[in-house]
């Protein structure tokens, strides 16, 4: 990792001093993650979960 100090567990990237919102995991082959310390993270993350759960929604209910 390139500054393991900001990555907590190795999987969720917490640094005050960065302003990017999503940054990249230090594989690029894995892809890129929300930076927690961002203030509009966890809204961002929220907004996915209602999303993503709103979709699981309707595809089980119209399959009835």
């Amino acid at each position: 990792m390139k500054n393991p100090k900001h990555w907590k567990l190795g999987l969720f990237y917490y640094n005050k001093e960065d302003n990017r919102l999503i940054v990249n995991k230090p594989n690029p082959n894995y892809g890129t993650t929300l930076n927690f310390a961002h203030q509009k993270a966890y809204l961002f993350f929220i907004g996915m979960l209602c999303f993503f759960g709103f979709i699981v929604f309707i595809i089980t209910m119209t399959k009835k």
